[in-house]
C-alpha cells in the first residue's frame, strides 16, 4: 500500500511518497554518470594536428583497408572458447557445493560435461580446431 500525500496541482492527483527514494537515486546515478563525459568534452585541450588524427595501430604506420575480412575459422575458435570458457563458469559453484549436492549433482554435472565433450569432440571432428 502506497503512502500517498496531495499535490499542489488539479484536486484527486496524488504522488507516492514510496517512489520519491527511487527517484533521487535515479538522478544522482544519472549525474554521476554525465558529469564525468561532460567535464571531459568541458576541459580537454583541444590541439588537434594530422599526426594525433591519424589512425594508430601499435606504434606502426597503418597499411592497406582498415576493413579486413576475418577467416570464419576465427569466430568458430571465438565461439568455441565461449563455450568452454562457460563451462568452467559452471564448473567452480559445483565444485563448491559439491557435498551438499550429493548424488543428484554429481549426476547432472556429468550430463553437463558428456554434452560439452560430445559438442568438442564435434567440433575436432569437424576440423574447426585447425589452423592450417
Amino acid at each position: 500500500m502506497f503512502l500517498c500525500i496531495k499535490s499542489v496541482g488539479m484536486p484527486g492527483e496524488y504522488v507516492p511518497i514510496d517512489y520519491i527514494p527511487v527517484i533521487i537515486v535515479l538522478f544522482v546515478a544519472t549525474l554521476i554518470g554525465l558529469l564525468p563525459l561532460v567535464m571531459g568534452v568541458i576541459l580537454r585541450p583541444r590541439r588537434p594536428y594530422p599526426l594525433k588524427l591519424s589512425p594508430y595501430e601499435s606504434g606502426i604506420e597503418p597499411v592497406g583497408e582498415p576493413r579486413y575480412r576475418f577467416s570464419v575459422r576465427f569466430y568458430v575458435i571465438a565461439m568455441l572458447f565461449v563455450v568452454f570458457d562457460v563451462e568452467v563458469v559452471f564448473l567452480y559453484p559445483w565444485a563448491v557445493a559439491f557435498d551438499k549436492l550429493g548424488l543428484f549433482g554429481f549426476i547432472e554435472m556429468m550430463i553437463f560435461i558428456f554434452m560439452l565433450l560430445v559438442g568438442y569432440i564435434y567440433a575436432w571432428e569437424k576440423g574447426a580446431l585447425e589452423w592450417d
